[in-house]
């Protein structure tokens, strides 16, 4: 971890977005600051990124991951608190279209969205131009971190980049976010308050 450090203390801010980047698009895993807590996540497009995520967390598949999007995207309710909003496949679609890996949606079909309301991921979608998974920074069954400094040092090897905890970056938020299914009807149901 300390090369780590030495390697990426002389980044800006900018590069460190420039790289995070470069590291989705080449197909890689990044652990990155959310709204949240922090994530692992890659381009949402990428089938085998995805199962990779799978694989890093040690992860049964029936576990579904959640899409982070751009605040162009997609907007529901006025909330204070991050909120992720389960649809079906029909309610998705129309709004992240094809650029959805086929191995990302739940059995049913279903799939978390977020719009998070962070400095660092929007920037983070803007650039990719595309959803970007996102996933609690923990190994499978153990708990969710609430700092940088609480993610497990397994975890931070398994990953291509781990963007540094700069101030700038943080969120002041240390809870997943509420979960909010959706319904056909477009009844909401609180999974998670």
């Amino acid at each position: 971890m300390y090369a780590f450090f030495c390697i990426f203390a002389h980044m800006n801010s900018d590069e460190i977005m420039t790289y995070s980047v470069e590291t989705l698009i080449r197909g890689g895993i990044i652990l990155y600051p959310t709204d949240t807590i922090w994530g692992i996540g890659c381009d949402a497009r990428n089938r085998e990124a995805v199962e990779r995520i799978y694989a890093i967390k040690e992860r049964n598949h029936n576990k579904s991951m959640l899409l982070l999007v751009g605040s162009g995207k997609w907007k529901v309710g006025n909330d204070k608190r991050p909120t992720t909003y389960i649809l079906s496949r029909e309610q998705w679609r129309p709004l992240v279209g094809d650029m959805v890996a086929d191995n990302l949606p739940a059995a049913d079909g279903s799939l978390g969205i977020r719009v998070p309301n962070h400095r660092f991921c929007q920037e983070l979608l803007c650039r990719l131009g595309a959803p970007i998974v996102s996933t609690s920074a923990n190994l499978s069954g153990h708990p969710s971190p609430q700092s940088y400094a609480e993610i497990e040092d397994e975890l931070k090897k398994r990953v291509d980049f781990c963007v540094p905890p700069l101030a700038e970056f943080l969120s002041n938020e240390t809870r997943g976010s509420r979960i909010v299914k959706i319904g056909a009807d477009g009844s909401q149901t609180i999974i998670r308050p």
